[in-house]
């Protein structure tokens, strides 16, 4: 390992930076600089798997337990691009909807703590019995084929997403953002991964390994973070094969001709092939979020409030037939309409149009930013543990994780059962770090002080204005 610079009056090699006779004073800055340079490299091969910068041979394993946890490695690199992001929108004199970045943050918490990825490859391992062929872990064949076919697969499910109403139902969270920012990228229902099931299976049969399969998914899934920004424009040639954020920025439009396009993570050839692509329009402004979009914040609800919708569909239909085709055919159809329903019908959403932005007084935005910041480390504290706790202990902080976000977000929307809802959840958790929770003492008891704090605003709060809703002004 050679050092970046000259610059540095120690050693060049890695080896002699660590062996060479030196001063107290020097060896504590080369340690000092060792350090600096092993988190750099540690940091660029974290960017590099989002961008599938990686090794096969680093990246190929023969368990699946050996596998790393790519995803949750990549949390610290995402959220450094979404501060940044912000910065840049701010300097940009754009618009900053911090409403929408929380909601978008609060949904990602969310679906890591719920980790129902062990879904989407549930029953692949006993498929795999059957498989054809005999693909050697290590091998690079391998490896290729499982990137170019794990994408492949991730074509269909996406399309899939838009073309079957009930799994748009879960899908139609993630398109519900009205800006198009980097934090958009994990604005996941806890059910996406899950109802992935099935669609990578058809691999363990061709006999890819489980590992291989497992690795090229959470890269395909890290691939797409970086598609979801309005900085890079057109990428000439680049996009003739792979994805690019012009063409995902299309995908999430909700305009007419942005409809059903661009389904592609990795090779935008699917897209080309399966007669699904179009091109970004330099004279359209792409309008972002559902072409009905609803007006709230509320993580919970609006990860159900679509089968309600579905519901209402089939029961409206006069035949059991048509009831099925509400369900099973796509979001647009009708009766009397093709599978995907006629498009002369669609909404033709035009810009501009008015976003959903609560705003709320400077404490409580620092307020809910706390509660947000204590349940992402109540998540990323259950993914060290998840293997060594109780279930108890990790339904603890599944509850507490789902009450901070679902209650903090009705904050925002200004509900009026909301006050009271966060002084039960405050007072619930205050007596919870009663008890041992994250194995600190001193950390316990602060926080068992800071949610009776809590707890105590909140109810008085409430009770000095049982029916009033939370002070909000919504903009447009």
């Amino acid at each position: 390992i050679r050092w970046k610079t000259s610059s540095y009056p120690w050693p060049r090699s890695l080896t002699e930076q660590l062996y060479s006779p030196a001063s107290g004073h020097q060896r504590n800055r080369r340690s000092l600089y060792i350090v600096w340079y092993m988190m750099e490299w540690t940091l660029l091969q974290r960017v590099g798997t989002m961008f599938y910068l990686v090794s096969p041979n680093s990246t190929s394993f023969s368990r699946i337990d050996h596998v790393p946890n790519y995803i949750h490695e990549a949390i610290p690199v995402m959220a450094v691009f979404m501060l940044v992001d912000l910065a840049v929108r701010f300097l940009q004199g754009k618009t900053v909807r911090f409403s929408e970045v929380f909601f978008s943050v609060n949904s990602g918490i969310l679906d890591e703590a719920a980790r129902l990825s062990w879904v989407v490859l549930l029953g692949y391992q006993w498929l795999y019995q059957y498989r054809i062929w005999d693909l050697p872990w290590d091998s690079l064949y391998t490896w290729f084929g499982a990137f170019i076919l794990v994408d492949l697969c991730y074509y269909w499910i996406h399309r899939a997403n838009h073309e079957v109403n009930i799994l748009w139902a879960v899908h139609q969270y993630h398109h519900s953002a009205e800006d198009f920012t980097f934090s958009t990228s994990i604005r996941n229902s806890v059910l996406q991964r899950a109802i992935h099931f099935g669609f990578y299976h058809p691999l363990a049969l061709i006999g890819f390994p489980l590992p291989t399969v497992a690795v090229h998914i959470a890269f395909n899934y890290l691939y797409q973070f970086f598609m979801h920004n309005e900085y890079v424009g057109n990428l000439g040639p680049i996009g003739w094969v792979l994805m690019t954020p012009s063409l995902h920025r299309v995908h999430h439009g909700s305009n007419k001709w942005c409809l059903d396009k661009n389904y592609a993570s990795v090779f935008v050839i699917w897209d080309r092939i399966f007669g699904t692509f179009e091109p970004e329009r330099d004279n359209e402004v792409i309008v972002y979020g559902l072409t009905e979009q609803p007006q709230t914040h509320n993580v919970l609800w609006h990860q159900v409030y679509y089968f309600d919708e579905i519901y209402k569909k089939a029961r409206s239909m006069s035949t059991w037939r048509d009831s099925l085709k509400a369900v099973f055919y796509g979001p647009g159809w009708s009766p009397g309409a093709p599978r995907l329903g006629d498009p002369d019908t669609f909404p033709d959403v035009k810009a501009p149009r008015a976003k959903y932005d609560p705003q709320l007084p400077l404490w409580q935005v620092v307020y809910v930013v706390s509660h947000q910041l204590l349940a992402l480390s109540a998540q990323q504290l259950m993914v060290i543990r998840y293997t060594t706790s109780s279930w108890l202990m990790v339904l603890t902080f599944l509850v507490f994780i789902t009450m901070a976000v679902c209650v903090t977000s009705a904050i925002f929307d200004g509900w009026r059962w909301a006050p009271m809802a966060e002084a039960a959840r405050c007072g619930a958790f205050a007596y919870a770090f009663t008890t041992p929770v994250t194995a600190i003492p001193d950390v316990d008891t602060a926080l068992m002080v800071y949610f009776s704090l809590c707890f105590l605003f909140w109810t008085k709060h409430g009770l000095n204005h049982p029916s009033a809703k939370i002070h909000t002004n919504k903009k447009n």
